[in-house]
């Protein structure tokens, strides 16, 4: 990601603003990257961060639904690292409902795409999450 990029530039300060539980800053933050978004990949990338400050798991769902028809409509290799995530985000918002199956195929989905997060720090929380997630939904 260019980190010249202004959504990318918000999106790091609401992160800065969340580690210091500034959590109505950050959703802020987050919420200008979503209006200067000038295309899916900034849509995605803003969608993806908002819904980590919504008021109901019907809102976060929607937000990482959104990321995720983002992502998809980017037709290069910019968000190939992100469909794990995306699909481990909307795995738990099924899970949270309830929705085992659906939590499952997501969860499927995000192991199959783990193999293009490149090796490092994010791809082990990434990883970590997809085997607890996994565990939780065994059967």
């Amino acid at each position: 990601m260019d980190p010249e990029n202004p959504v990318v530039k918000l999106c790091g300060q609401g992160m800065q603003a969340e580690a210091a539980r500034r959590h109505e800053e950050a959703r802020e933050c987050f919420q200008r990257a979503w209006d200067v978004a000038t295309d899916d990949y900034e849509a995605c990338i803003a969608a993806h961060y908002l819904a980590r400050h919504q008021p109901t798991p019907e809102d976060t769902r929607h937000w990482n639904q959104v990321s995720l028809d983002r992502a998809r409509a980017v037709d290069d290799d910019r968000v190939r690292s992100f469909f794990a995530s995306l699909h481990l985000n909307l795995g738990r918002c099924a899970e949270d409902r309830g929705d085992f199956a659906t939590a499952r195929a997501h969860y499927q989905q995000a192991v199959e795409a783990l193999p293009h997060v490149p090796e490092g720090p994010y791809r082990n929380v990434v990883e970590q999450g997809l085997g607890a997630a996994l565990a939780r939904v065994a059967g």
